[in-house]
């Protein structure tokens, strides 16, 4: 930025400030403190920069951008990348930098673009008129060419992928709309030009990492016409085919597009050519990407066919073409293998199988094909000598003879399309189209980059004296001084590259003639003459890269391939070969040298070549009238809306865009009318406007006041220096800050005095309306208070009345309730007594009832036991005795019957126990008291312990004399035939012992009775379940006494029976007598007297002073009995007695020790 415009920045001024995201952002300054600069972002954030780094913003643009770039008030890099990106956004590509065309590639098909009617549009209309088009540039070629009889060109440049190809085919279609005519073989020549490009295309482009359709070819094609202004003829010119793509690819890069449409041909061509998948093809294979997206090889493969048959190339010649395609696929699947010593041959079967392919597709010998792959023939002044190659020589080889075939192919291709459309020699007028690929700049820039930025170096230069012409008409036009405004060139690395004997390309060849050259040596020689060169850079930590700063910026070149490459000579056996195959398409490719001509091009220099013809190339646009055309790529990843600011900016570099921009900003870079200025700063001079000044005058005086030195004033323009206009524009923005101050001022003096005087009418309209109000509200007030007091007396009436009856009510209903709860208390505590007194009853009837058994069982059984020892005793006596053993088993079967009763007698008792409990339960469990179940849990501890006394007394009596014997063995015969009984019993008694569960019931009955206090709303149902209950206790209590009666008849039974019992018992006793009498000798009985300790029984063991003899008995009774038998029947009845005793004494179980 100049010091004029840096001067200029203030606080408060809209700039553009550099980032590194988005190249520029706009903001607004905050503070300026010497060259710091304090910025306010549109992103708002704050940030400082160096004032070098600022540029000013025309807040006045149109929102929509403009349409030529020149009108821009600040011509900066900035100001055109914002231009571009606001036009970018509505889908207008294209824009003019005066007589040069920047197109934006929307990625995207835009309707109604570039038909027939917009085709119309343009036809003859001034260049400027309408917006910017690639049509206008055509349209303007063609006038100029038509109207002046003069040639042009039209130079479409830019990087892969922005959109030259398609440029370049608008241009030749609208060329081919307004000047086309129909031949005499029915095939016009714009139409043979415009089929040309999908031949060119096929066999000239290739998909790489930035575009999937790049041209690896420069193209210039002339369009020739004649008076009419119709076209005569057209002729193509390539450049620089880039051949090492045919052997070498990098992913994701494609080779030629020509092999993939090869591949995708109708089966019976694949078929004739032995092709398969691009997989199984290593010139192919050596990048994963085989097709391309949205694009169909077949249908490219059949218009590539039609646009041949367009041409005019005969079916032989296209079957001959794809020949040696196919042959230059099979020929990449060639491996080779060590031989003998340092040779090589044919590694595989399969290597072999595509070397007969090639030769047959060729139509020359395999073997020979072989022996010029593998050996080399050296001819010297004596002998002929043969050299074999290594494997890997061999493979340069092969790779050679691709590249020179695909090469020579080419050109025959060129060559055929430019005989087939036809010059026109009487033609004097041209149109050339210049489709050249632009600056390269990449990770690694080996040849082609190297040539491809020389031709961008040369049309930089042609642009750059193109832009400073122009300049210089404007100037010469305006009648202003321009000799002191200086050119930009690039002369400096043109010189650098291609000069003579000292350049690159001059040192390239130097080094290509010496066998011993390497890549090393040729970088040091460029290190050492060009160590001093400011356009030449050393890399550092390389040994044979090298950098050149070229107009778009540094690129650094690795030297690797450069000697290689450089190298373009046809090896003799290559040549003798494929001269003398029997094809003759193949052996035209390769026509037969002369002597002369062979030892001449022993070497050749493509880069000396190359140069030639680019020379030539700048000849032919020197003669003509230039219009420039630069394609930009708004984003690598080729989607549409997407607007990259730096790579953008990168392109505008390359395309010298901005070189442009630079030219115009060294001379008056600012160029406005007389009326445009006037418009614009005449508020700088406002005196100006009351007199009848003349515009150049007004405009002299403006600049004059301002006291601005350098400008110029032409005829109708005033030509103003870099900053000058930015100085301008702050002027004016202090003129109008002030002025807007002024008027600001004033404008509020009148609103506050209109303000004060409105306020004053309202206060007095709203006192008067107030004081109305109040009176008003005065006056409701009285009326209301009136009526207030009239309310309120009936109001509290009312209220009282109300309150009175509520009370009464309240009164009435709490009695009722009050009552209720009371009879129902009464009537739940009288239920509760009935069932108490109902429950003690029974419980003290069971009781008594269960201790009097107690008591007449162990009578009933000490007396037995008593009888059962003195009969044995008697027994023992009699034992020799028939009567007496048959009267011992009458005892038994007696005593057998009255225990059977007696079980009987229990089981009911037992039954009937349960029964009671279980009505007791059901008519109110809450009746059992704690002294109750302490009762119980007593019995069932002094029943415990009665048994264990008891099995103590049996055990003392099985230690007894043998005189107690035969009682024990009777005893234990009564009570095995009740076992089973017995048993039963037994678990019915231990079913008693679940009384602990009582417990818990009756703390859930403690529970229940608080929720009973507390639910009084479910009273009524509890009623009726008690009801229910009491149905079911009551039809219990029926069962009950039924029992009872049961019982009663079989205790009368049991009376009986023991009535019978006692009339045996006494004949057994007079029978006893009877035999005492008549025995010699009897033995005493033992009495035992044991005083009974319990408080609760009435029996005693003294009642029994019978003596009796002791009965002998034979081990055989003993034999049928159970030895514990008697202790299970001893715990079962204890068991049975305890059921229903409030308390039992440990004692009582003395009264039967006196009988063991």
């Amino acid at each position: 930025m100049s010091q004029e415009t840096q001067e200029n920045i203030v606080a408060g001024t809209h700039i553009w400030v550099e980032d590194q995201e988005l190249a520029f952002i706009d903001g607004i300054v905050v503070d300026v403190v010497e060259q710091e600069v304090e910025i306010q972002t549109s992103d708002a954030r704050t940030i400082f920069a160096n004032l070098s780094k600022v540029y000013p913003k025309d807040v006045e643009a149109p929102a929509g951008g403009v349409d030529d770039m020149t009108k821009i008030s600040y011509l900066h890099e900035p100001g055109v990348l914002h231009n571009l990106a606001t036009r970018y956004e509505i889908n207008e590509i294209y824009t003019y930098t005066g007589n040069i065309l920047i197109a934006v590639n929307p990625f995207q098909g835009l309707s109604n673009l570039y038909d027939a009617y917009m085709m119309e549009q343009y036809k003859g209309a001034p260049f400027g008129k309408l917006r910017p088009h690639v049509f206008a540039i055509a349209d303007f070629a063609y006038r100029t060419m038509f109207n002046e009889k003069k040639s042009n060109s039209i130079l479409v440049s830019g990087e892969s992928g922005s959109g030259k190809t398609e440029t370049t085919k608008m241009l030749m279609r609208y060329l081919a709309y307004f000047g086309g005519r129909a031949s005499a073989e029915g095939r016009t020549v714009e139409q043979q030009v415009l089929e040309s490009n999908p031949v060119l295309e096929a066999f000239g482009n290739a998909k790489t990492v930035k575009n999937n359709n790049s041209s690896r070819f420069g193209k210039f094609v002339e369009i020739q016409f004649d008076k009419q202004g119709k076209i005569s003829g057209a002729a193509i010119r390539t450049y620089l085919l880039e051949r090492s793509r045919v052997c070498q690819i990098s992913d994701p890069e494609r080779n030629y597009h020509c092999f993939y449409l090869l591949c995708a041909a109708p089966p019976e061509e694949i078929e004739r050519y032995k092709l398969g998948n691009p997989k199984s093809f290593h010139y192919l294979n050596q990048s994963k990407c085989y097709e391309l997206v949205g694009v169909s090889d077949a249908n490219d493969y059949l218009a590539t066919r039609r646009a041949m048959d367009i041409l005019g190339m005969s079916k032989k010649e296209q079957d001959a073409i794809f020949r040696v395609v196919a042959a230059i696929l099979h020929l990449g699947n060639i491996d080779f293998a060590k031989g003998d010593e340092d040779s090589s041959v044919i590694k595989d079967d399969e290597s072999k199988f595509h070397l007969k392919m090639t030769a047959e597709l060729l139509m020359c010998d395999p073997h020979a094909l072989e022996d010029a792959l593998c050996k080399r023939v050296m001819i010297t002044r004596e002998e002929i000598i043969k050299k074999s190659l290594d494997p890997l020589g061999a493979t340069v080889s092969r790779d050679g003879l691709a590249k020179t075939i695909y090469a020579r192919l080419f050109d025959w291709l060129v060559d055929k399309i430019n005989i087939s459309i036809g010059q026109d020699p009487r033609s004097n007028c041209l149109i050339g189209i210049l489709d050249i690929y632009g600056f390269e700049s990449f990770e690694t820039n080996s040849f082609e980059q190297f040539c491809i930025n020389l031709t961008n170096e040369k049309l930089q230069q042609h642009f750059n004296q193109h832009v400073f012409k122009m300049e210089q008409n404007e100037y010469s036009k305006e009648e202003i001084d321009w000799s002191y405004v200086e050119f930009i060139d690039n002369q400096d690395v043109l010189d650098l590259i291609e000069k003579k004997p000292g350049g690159i390309i001059a040192l390239l060849d130097e080094a290509c003639m010496f066998p011993k050259s390497s890549h090393e040596t040729f970088a040091q020689k460029l290190y050492q003459t060009f160590k001093d060169h400011k356009r030449f850079i050393k890399p550092k930590l390389t040994r044979s890269d090298f950098t050149i700063v070229h107009y778009a910026g540094e690129v650094q070149y690795q030297s690797d391939l450069f000697l290689d490459k450089n190298k373009d000579y046809v090896v003799p056996e290559h040549q003798n070969l494929l001269s003398a195959s029997n094809c003759s398409f193949v052996a035209a490719l390769f026509p037969p040298l002369s002597v002369e001509t062979t030892k001449s091009s022993k070497f050749s220099s493509i880069g000396s070549r190359f140069k030639l013809q680019l020379q030539q190339l700048m000849d032919t646009l020197n003669s003509t009238e230039p219009l420039y055309i630069r394609c930009v790529k708004p984003n690598n990843l080729l989607k549409p809306a997407l607007f990259d600011n730096i790579s953008v900016m990168q392109q505008l570099r390359s395309g010298g865009v901005l070189e442009a921009i630079r030219i115009k900003c060294a001379g008056y870079p600012a160029h406005r009318t007389f009326s445009e200025f006037l418009d614009r700063f005449s508020i700088l001079a406002p005196e100006i406007l009351k007199q009848n000044y003349e515009e150049k005058d007004a405009c002299k005086w403006i600049l004059a006041k301002m006291e601005l030195t350098g400008y110029q004033i032409g005829k109708t323009k005033v030509f103003l220096r870099a900053g000058q206009l930015a100085e301008l524009d702050a002027r004016r923005t202090v003129v109008l800050g002030g002025s807007a101050k002024v008027i600001q001022s004033q404008v509020r003096t009148l609103i506050t005095q209109k303000h004060y005087n409105a306020i004053c009418c309202a206060s007095v309209h709203i006192q008067s309306f107030c004081r109305g109000e109040l009176a008003r509200q005065y006056y409701t007030y009285l009326k209301r208070a009136t009526a207030a007091v009239k309310i309120q007396k009936n109001l509290r009436r009312l209220v009282s009345r109300k309150d009175y009856f509520n009370v009464k009510a309240a009164a009435i209903l709490l009695q009722t309730c009050l009552r209720t709860m009371a009879a129902q208390r009464e009537f739940r505590y009288r239920r509760h007594a009935r069932a108490a007194v109902i429950i003690q009853a029974r419980w003290g009837s069971h009781r008594a009832s269960s201790y009097y058994k107690k008591l007449r069982t162990a009578l009933v059984f000490t007396q037995s036991r008593w009888r059962g020892i003195t009969a044995q005793r008697e027994v023992r006596k009699l034992k020799m005795t028939d009567t007496k053993e048959a009267k011992g088993e009458e005892i038994s079967d007696l005593w057998d019957s009255h225990q059977a009763v007696q079980c009987e007698v229990d089981e009911l008792n037992a039954l009937h126990i349960k029964e009671r409990e279980a009505a007791q339960e059901a008519n109110e469990p809450c009746t059992m008291t704690s002294k109750t179940l302490i009762d119980v849990q007593e019995a069932e501890v002094e029943n415990h312990s009665n048994q264990t006394e008891f099995q103590l007394s049996v055990k003392e009596s099985e230690g007894t004399p043998d005189a107690n014997e035969p009682c024990s063995t009777y005893k234990t015969s009564i009570s095995v035939e009740e076992a089973e009984k017995i048993e039963t019993l037994m678990t019915e008694v231990e079913k008693m012992k679940e009384a602990e569960k009582i417990g818990t019931l009756t703390e859930e009955v403690e529970k229940l009775k608080a929720l009973l206090r507390a639910e009084t709303r479910r009273s009524e149902y509890a009623e009726r379940q008690c009801l229910e209950a009491w149905e079911v206790s009551e039809k219990r209590l029926k069962k009950l006494e039924e029992t009872e009666r049961r019982v009663y008849q079989l205790q009368d039974s049991l009376n009986r029976l023991l009535f019978c019992m006692s009339e045996q018992f006494s004949q057994l006793k007079t029978i006893l007598r009877s035999s005492l009498t008549s025995t010699s000798s009897s033995r005493p009985i033992i009495r035992e007297e044991h005083s009974d300790t319990s408080d609760n029984s009435d029996a005693s063991s003294s009642d029994s002073d019978f003596t009796f003899p002791a009965p002998v008995l034979t081990s055989a009774n003993f034999s049928s009995y159970k030895p514990n038998a008697l202790q299970l029947i001893v715990q079962d009845l204890s068991a049975t007695e305890i059921t229903g005793c409030e308390k039992w004494d440990k004692g009582k179980e003395a009264a039967f020790d006196d009988y063991f």
